[in-house]
């Protein structure tokens, strides 16, 4: 029996976030390049976007840049960007058809001109789809999704739209790059590693963790179906006694 058939439906989380670490260490592992675990972990994506989708989860947040990624080898910046390309120019139909929307969040101005076209393309051929959201954190990182949104505020308080004391968890929230979108209830992380990694520090202050040693290109929807009957094992208090839960 699959761990799938002992979820509770009605306690599934309705936004998932992970961070899909692993992918140099496998390959590694094979002796190929880092490049050939990329490749492959564009399998688990599809997969785990495929078991997200069945399952009716809401919105998936996939960690798949970060803007440290810049300062890897020029040689794997390069072969991530041609594959984020290939990739998307080749899912769209797919994502059409499992009525999934593409979302982007990050600074992809810092994309190459293709990339960022197909990222733009993709999004506006999805957009009236109703199904499950799929976020790709590109170029992405919380503190500079923080520090852009206290720019932006006070760039409002100069001009007078908003005044300082107006300033609360709403107002800052609605100039995250996440605005439209809820906060995650669970953020897993793959490899074996026990960090955030400069993901979502806002919005994951109340999120469930969850860790595995998979590493990412062997992640599958069972590995998903195990942290999901984790999470919801777990009693979330949000500060409060389990007698007021």
């Amino acid at each position: 029996m699959s761990l799938k058939d002992k979820l509770i439906a009605e306690k599934l989380p309705r936004h998932i976030a992970i961070i899909m670490d692993g992918n140099g260490r496998w390959a590694k592992e094979k002796g190929k390049d880092r490049l050939f675990g990329h490749y492959n972990g564009v399998e688990s994506v599809r997969n785990i976007v495929e078991g997200c989708a069945e399952l009716g989860i809401g919105y998936l947040t996939l960690y798949a840049f970060s803007t440290e990624n810049w300062d890897r080898p020029k040689d794997e910046v390069t072969g991530l960007m041609e594959l984020l390309v290939k990739t998307i120019r080749g899912e769209v139909a797919t994502l059409n058809k499992n009525n999934i929307r593409l979302h982007v969040i990050g600074n992809i101005d810092m994309l190459p001109a293709n990339a960022h076209d197909e990222l733009n393309e993709a999004c506006e051929e999805t957009k009236t789809n109703t199904g499950l959201n799929l976020i790709m954190a590109l170029s992405y990182s919380s503190r500079w999704e923080i520090l852009n949104a206290v720019k932006n505020i006070a760039t409002e308080i100069r001009t007078g739209n908003i005044q300082p004391n107006e300033i609360t968890d709403e107002v800052f929230q609605q100039h995250l790059c996440t605005a439209d979108f809820p906060d995650p209830e669970l953020m897993i992380r793959t490899s074996g590693e026990y960090r955030i990694s400069n993901f979502l520090l806002y919005q994951l202050a109340y999120s469930e963790l969850y860790f595995t040693d998979t590493l990412w290109p062997d992640f599958r929807k069972e590995n998903l179906y195990e942290a999901l009957l984790d999470y919801q094992m777990r009693e979330r208090r949000f500060g409060k006694t389990s007698e007021q839960v």
